[in-house]
């Protein structure tokens, strides 16, 4: 048992220690941004259009009268190739509100008495203590009630747009897409990102798609620096709650 003490108490203090270090190098600093060089976004950006999206467009151009190109008056600026930029909006605007009461009861009752049984309780009583008699052998009542009652209310409200790159096409024309964005104010960065698939159909004439039409959404709205470090437990604190068991 001190063996083990011992283990966990040394885990806590590496673990605490090589935390410390990690946040010191971080004070009086702001939090760094993280690099867009190392996005999947910037990968996609710098591809060239696959060949048969631009034979796709040759043939348009040819085929056409008028200029099939995006600059143009006529031409269909909708996202639909690997490094097109679409616009996300996200309108979460969502409440739940789920209530439940129980209640259950029970009532019981058990009488037997043996009055007449060939004179022999007749005879019995005779030996009993006086009072008691074979006439009511025994009486159980029993009752049990239960009441339970249950109540969840949640809300959930957020208005954000953020710019997504596309990253693939898939064989069945669906878009996987994803968009990062980061802003800093003082010593605190928000961050949003969003990720999943988009069908090129569901992408309005404004290039724009709604985070309800994205399959596979994952939406992710947090943040890092000071206020978020206060907010966090300490890493020791997060271990031991994991580890001990009281």
């Amino acid at each position: 048992m001190q063996t083990i003490f011992r283990s966990v108490t040394l885990v806590l203090l590496v673990t605490a220690a090589l935390g410390g270090c990690q946040r010191l190098g971080q004070v009086g600093k702001t939090p760094a941004f993280t690099p867009v060089e190392a996005s999947n976004e910037f990968f996609a950006l710098n591809t060239t259009p696959m060949p048969e999206e631009t034979a796709r467009v040759s043939a348009t151009r040819q085929a056409s009268l008028w200029s099939g190109s995006r600059g143009s008056l006529l031409g269909d600026r909708r996202a639909a190739t690997r490094g097109d930029i679409l616009t996300v909006v996200i309108e979460i605007n969502d409440k739940a509100e789920i209530s439940n009461t129980t209640d259950r009861s029970r009532a019981g009752s058990d009488t037997m008495g043996i009055p007449q049984m060939f004179g022999i309780p007749q005879r019995v009583d005779n030996k009993l203590p006086d009072g008691a008699s074979m006439a009511n052998a025994y009486q159980t009542n029993s009752k049990s009630s239960y009441e339970g009652s249950g109540s969840v209310a949640r809300k959930e409200k957020l208005t954000l747009r953020v710019a997504a790159t596309v990253l693939d096409r898939l064989p069945n024309g669906a878009m996987r897409i994803q968009g990062s964005q980061e802003v800093r104010v003082n010593f605190e960065v928000r961050e949003l990102v969003v990720t999943g698939f988009v069908r090129p159909e569901d992408v309005t004439r404004q290039n724009e798609v709604t985070y309800d039409k994205i399959a596979g959404a994952r939406i992710a709205y947090g943040g890092r620096g000071q206020i978020t470090d206060v907010q966090q437990p300490r890493i020791g604190q997060q271990v031991s709650d994991i580890l001990l068991p009281f």
